[in-house]
């Protein structure tokens, strides 16, 4: 059995004790000699893979990052999976995008090539204001946050659909009814009406997003309804992927 197997072993086994254990248990659990468990585990302690307290052995720093990653993982796999099954149910890209550090991040996208999603031709983060993403984003925010990221992304039309100004958007976020789906035709891309759901949990702001061809515009409403229905009943399980 080579070194990385042993090594192995005795992290599993380390971790199956919250209270910590001892060498002697250790090497009993996993069949090693005692010389070379005693070896094995200095190793790991000094790589910070594993902490000694009082004789007894805990996971260390290093061995808790890594099951972070790993649980990190497990939650976007879980988010990009959910995506993937709105996509073929509703017949839709489907889109997942947070507010977070003051930017708009697109976090997961899900499409097809019978479905393929809105091309990204001017930056998500700095046209917030035109596509219903952002705007959905920015309406969860309060004034101040709202003003901030106006100053730092000035309102530009990129079609002629696009709101013209900082204040006629202003006021239309403020218009919209809390956690109500927003929608938009065109403003970010000619040929593309998208609709985006609002979800909150604590003082995250993020959001759930579809989008259609212009010449599908009128099954809009009813996918939005699909995904609104479909995220409300998972949002417990989305509240804790909401850092994804």
């Amino acid at each position: 059995m080579s070194s990385v197997q042993r090594a192995m072993r005795l992290l599993e086994s380390v971790a199956e004790h919250e209270h910590g254990a001892p060498a002697k248990q250790l090497a009993r659990e996993t069949g090693l000699a005692l010389p070379t468990a005693y070896h094995l585990l200095r190793t790991l302690v000094y790589e910070g893979y594993l902490r000694r307290e009082k004789g007894l052995f805990f996971l260390g720093e290093a061995a808790v990052r890594l099951g972070g990653s790993g649980a990190q993982q497990k939650r976007r796999s879980m988010v990009a999976d959910t995506l993937a099954c709105w996509r073929d149910a509703i017949g839709v890209p489907v889109y997942y995008a947070m507010y977070r550090e003051g930017e708009i991040e697109v976090m997961c996208v899900s499409d097809s090539p019978g479905n393929p999603a809105v091309e990204e031709w001017a930056d998500f983060r700095e046209t917030g204001h035109a596509h219903a993403i952002g705007q959905c984003l920015l309406a969860q925010l309060d004034e101040d946050a709202r003003r901030d990221h106006l100053d730092r992304y000035p309102v530009q039309s990129i079609t002629p659909y696009t709101v013209r100004d900082s204040h006629s958007l202003l006021r239309r976020l403020e218009r919209m009814p809390r956690m109500a789906p927003v929608t938009e035709r065109q403003e970010y891309a000619l040929g593309t009406v998208c609709a985006a759901i609002p979800i909150t949990v604590g003082n995250t702001a993020a959001t759930m997003a579809i989008s259609l061809p212009a010449h599908q515009a009128d099954r809009l409403p009813a996918a939005t309804r699909q995904l609104q229905s479909a995220v409300g009943r998972l949002l417990g399980s989305l509240a804790i992927s909401i850092s994804i």
